[in-house]
């Protein structure tokens, strides 16, 4: 097994409970980590043998552009998107984090870490 990490893709999307944050919309980072097979693209060095690390991209940035209430949601249906779009895929995990939340003070972000 191997893993491919895809980090800090940055969105501004509109994912929240509140109000504000359906309208105003915040920034998201969002880290990808895939486990799979990727001999076969060891040895043969073709794309199509391997997963395609821009098309992973394209599909947590379509995600991303649907607002959700909450974090955990999101992170769902990344995995859920990543799992049924990529055969070759074993496991995937995905953290999504929303920077500054409105929370009633100075925070730097919070996350939600999923793995299916």
């Amino acid at each position: 097994m191997a893993f491919i990490e895809i980090e800090g893709m940055e969105f501004y999307a509109f994912h929240g409970h509140f109000e504000v944050e359906k309208v105003a919309g915040n920034r998201f980072l969002v880290n990808l980590k895939i486990e799979a097979d990727l001999s076969k693209a060891g040895q043969t060095d073709r794309l199509e043998d391997t997963l395609d690390y821009q098309k992973a991209c394209l599909a947590v940035k379509e995600e991303m552009s649907v607002p959700s209430d909450l974090l955990e949601h999101v992170c769902q249906r990344i995995v859920t998107r990543i799992k049924d779009e990529f055969p070759v895929v074993q496991k995937v995990t995905v953290k999504v984090s929303k920077m500054n939340p409105p929370m009633g003070g100075q925070i730097e972000k919070v996350s939600v870490s999923l793995e299916g």
